[in-house]
């Protein structure tokens, strides 16, 4: 994979007509496997893509949840779906950081208020809903019909591109969104439409990707809420 970067970076990004994800899968059949994935990432950006995701989402968790609560707090839709993440996250047990990292991807574009019904999609089985006009998602597989089973513990996690699963990721939803974001550098996709604060997040601030374009709106006040304590 190594010696053949240039080549399969010529095909994905240089073709006048973006070629179909199945079709690249079909021709670099290692892209299927979550290390190769991982490492494609470093070839691209020259960052560690496991290693930075999860040491500046791990710094902004605490101040993060704390935000959500004060926005939980409040009136308004935004402050209802915040207020119910945080009551299923709060009678859980035991709150590891697998699941303070689930918490705070899922609470993340209700507080940027962006719409992720299209990114977090959950059905009782492999074969569940229909993925029509689904360009990228995490589909998680539950046998306990519950957001709580959805968050915290799925049976499964599908990654979705163009329309098809095209892996089954971990069940933890924090690797499997890793392994997700992974995809869109390695097959050049584009964000989510209605979700393009929330990815800009993981990419500005999380992972430290700058693109020289200035952050704007609700998500230049996240920021300055995270470091500006």
């Amino acid at each position: 994979m190594d010696t053949t970067y240039a080549l399969r970076r010529q095909e994905i990004v240089g073709a006048v007509v973006a070629p179909r994800v199945r079709d690249v899968v079909d021709r670099w059949p290692a892209l299927l496997i979550e290390s190769q994935v991982v490492a494609e990432f470093h070839r691209i950006n020259n960052v560690n893509l496991r290693t930075q995701f999860y040491k500046e989402l791990d710094r902004h968790t605490p101040r993060l949840i704390t935000l959500f609560r004060d926005k939980a707090i409040k009136t308004g839709k935004i402050a209802e779906e915040l207020a119910k993440l945080m009551r299923i996250y709060d009678i859980r047990e035991q709150h590891d950081v697998n699941t303070r990292r689930a918490l705070v991807l899922r609470a993340l574009p209700v507080y940027l208020r962006e719409d992720a019904s299209m990114l977090f999609r959950t059905c009782d089985s492999a074969d569940g809903p229909d993925l029509t006009d689904t360009p990228v998602a995490l589909l998680t597989v539950v046998t306990d019909d519950t957001t709580d089973s959805a968050l915290f513990s799925p049976e499964s996690i599908c990654i979705v591109i163009e329309d098809e699963i095209l892996v089954n990721g971990p069940t933890n939803l924090a690797e499997s969104f890793l392994l997700l974001f992974g995809y869109i550098y390695a097959l050049d996709l584009q964000y989510p439409k209605k979700l393009e604060l929330t990815f800009t997040f993981i990419q500005k601030v999380v992972m430290c990707l700058e693109d020289n374009k200035p952050l704007k709106g609700r998500l230049l006040t996240l920021k300055n809420d995270l470091f500006n304590e």
